[in-house]
C-alpha cells in the first residue's frame, strides 16, 4: 500500500523547485474601483478558456466580484502554482490543481477544506461527482479541491481512414495491433501520420501516456522496496515500443508536440489515430475545432499484460491556506463546478464543449447524450476502471497510474521525460535516456529507503 507523506518530505522536495520557479505575479484578493478581484491562476486547455470567456455572466450575478485569470501553459501553470503555494505566498486567490497535488498539498496544511463550503452550498451536490474523481481530491473525508473535468485515457481513430483501408478497430485493441494499424495507415504523400503520441517534454506531458504504455508492459517506476526499475527489462521494452512507433509512424516534431500539438494535429485530419485524454473527444467532435467531426471512433485504452491501462487526472480548483478573501473565492469555484456552469456552457458554446468526467447529472442531460454519444460510454468506462489493480502488473509503493504521487515526481518525471524527448528526437539512444534516469530515479528511491 502506498506510505502517507509526511509534512517535512514535502517541504524538502519542493524547495528547490519553488527557489527555481517562483517569479512575480499580481497579488491575489486585490481591492479595485470596481471591488473585490480575485486571481486565478488557470491552465490554458480549451475547456478552461470557455470559463474565462464566461467570466461577464459570474460577474454580473456576482457584484462586487471581478475575475482575473493567470492563463499558463500546462508545464509553466504546475510550476508557478507549485512555487507560489508551497511558499504561501498568496499570489492567488483560487488555483487550478489536480489529483496529483491535491492529496499531499491537504496533509501539508497547504489548501483551504472546502468541505465546510460545499456542505453550506445548497444545491452543489458533491455526491453528484462521479465517486473515484471525488475520491480523488480527498483527504481524511473531505475535499480539498472540487473538479472542473475529469478524464482517463482512450484512443481515437479515424472510421473514414480505416473502412477505406479495410481494417476493423477492436474495442479493446493492444498495442502491437495498434503499431501495425499505424504502419498500415501512415501515409506521407498525404500528410496523414498513423498515430498522434505526445513527445514534449514534462511530467504531465509526454510521461502521462507513456507511464500507461509502461504500466501495461509490466514496468514500474519503483519496487516494493523502492528500488528503482527504470532500466529493468519491462521499462526498456515499453520505451522501446513507444519511442519507435512515434518515431516512425508519429506527427512530424514529435518530440516538442503535448496534448495542445496533438490535439490541432488530430482535428485537423493529420494523424488516423490518436491515444491521449478522454477529454480529447470535446475538440475532435467541435465543428468550430474539427475538420474531423463525426469521423471519429473512440476505444480503450490499449493494453498489453493488463485488462485496462488507462489513467484517472481531473483537473480542479482549490483554494490556498493563504486566500485573502475566501467565501468570494468559494463563490467563484461553486460557480465554474456545478450544474448550472454546465447547462451554461452547453446552451452558449455547444455541448460538445461541456467539461466531462466529473458529475453523473451530465450524462443525463438529454442534449449531452446526443452530442457525446460516440464517446460518453468508453470516458465513464475508462474512468471507473482506472484503478492500479485493473492497469498495474505488479504491486507498487506509491500512489497514482499515470504520475508517482510522491512530491519529488514533479522534478524525477520532467527529467526522465527530457530523456525520452530526447531518445524520440534521435539525439540519444533509448537505453541512453533510461540509464540517465535511471541514476535520477535511485537517488529518489534511496531516500525513501533510509526512511522505511
Amino acid at each position: 500500500m502506498p506510505r502517507r507523506l509526511g509534512r517535512s518530505r514535502i517541504r524538502l522536495a519542493l524547495l528547490g523547485i519553488v527557489c527555481l520557479l517562483l517569479t512575480g505575479c499580481a497579488g491575489a484578493g486585490a481591492i479595485g474601483s470596481g471591488g473585490r478581484t480575485l486571481v486565478i491562476a488557470i491552465v490554458s486547455n480549451p475547456q478552461m478558456e470557455d470559463a474565462v470567456a464566461l467570466k461577464g455572466e459570474f460577474e454580473k450575478d456576482h457584484p462586487g466580484i471581478k475575475l482575473k485569470f493567470v492563463q499558463l501553459p500546462e508545464n509553466q501553470a504546475r510550476a508557478k502554482i507549485t512555487a507560489s503555494t508551497a511558499t504561501q505566498g498568496g499570489e492567488f486567490d483560487v488555483a487550478m490543481i489536480s489529483n496529483y497535488e491535491t492529496p499531499q498539498w491537504a496533509a501539508n496544511g497547504w489548501l483551504e477544506n472546502l468541505q465546510p463550503y460545499i456542505d453550506k452550498t445548497p444545491g452543489y451536490d458533491a455526491n453528484d461527482f462521479i465517486p473515484s474523481i471525488r475520491d480523488s481530491l480527498s483527504h481524511q473525508g473531505s475535499m480539498y479541491a472540487v473538479p472542473f473535468y475529469g478524464e482517463s485515457s482512450f484512443l481515437t481513430y479515424r472510421k473514414d481512414l480505416f473502412q477505406q483501408a479495410g481494417l476493423t478497430m477492436p474495442e479493446h485493441p493492444t498495442w502491437q495491433q495498434i503499431a501495425d494499424f499505424a504502419a498500415k495507415l501512415d501515409n506521407p504523400a498525404t500528410g496523414v501520420s498513423g498515430i498522434c503520441l505526445r513527445g514534449k517534454p514534462g511530467w504531465g506531458e509526454s510521461l502521462a501516456p507513456f507511464s500507461t504504455v509502461a504500466n501495461t508492459f509490466g514496468a514500474r517506476y519503483f519496487d516494493e522496496n523502492w528500488n528503482a526499475q527504470i532500466t529493468s527489462p519491462e521499462f526498456k521494452a515499453a520505451a522501446n515500443f513507444y519511442v519507435n512507433l512515434v518515431r516512425e509512424h508519429g506527427e512530424v516534431g514529435a518530440s516538442s508536440a503535448g496534448f495542445s500539438e496533438c490535439g490541432t494535429h488530430y482535428a485537423q485530419g493529420q494523424a488516423a489515430m490518436w491515444y491521449d485524454a478522454t477529454v480529447m473527444a470535446g475538440t475532435n467532435e467541435d465543428p468550430a475545432e474539427s475538420k474531423v467531426v463525426g469521423k471519429n471512433g473512440y476505444v480503450a485504452a490499449p493494453v498489453e499484460r493488463t485488462a485496462e491501462a488507462g489513467w484517472l487526472y481531473t483537473w480542479s480548483l482549490a483554494m490556498p491556506k493563504v486566500a485573502k478573501d475566501k467565501d468570494a473565492a468559494w463563490q467563484f469555484m461553486s460557480w465554474m463546478t456545478s450544474k448550472q456552469f454546465v447547462k451554461q456552457v452547453g446552451t452558449t458554446f455547444g455541448w460538445n464543449r461541456v467539461p466531462p468526467g466529473v458529475r453523473r447529472s451530465t450524462y443525463e442531460i438529454p442534449e449531452y447524450q446526443q452530442a457525446a454519444a460516440a464517446y460518453a460510454k468508453p470516458t465513464l468506462e475508462g474512468i471507473d476502471k482506472a484503478q492500479q489493480s485493473n492497469t498495474m502488473v505488479n504491486p507498487v509503493p506509491y500512489p497514482g497510474i499515470q504520475f508517482v504521487g510522491i512530491p519529488e515526481f514533479q522534478d524525477l518525471g520532467t527529467r526522465i521525460s527530457q530523456q525520452l524527448s530526447a531518445a524520440i528526437a534521435g539525439r540519444i539512444t533509448v537505453d541512453e535516456a533510461l540509464e540517465q534516469s535511471q541514476e535520477y530515479a535511485e537517488s529518489v528511491g534511496e531516500s525513501y529507503r533510509e526512511t522505511r
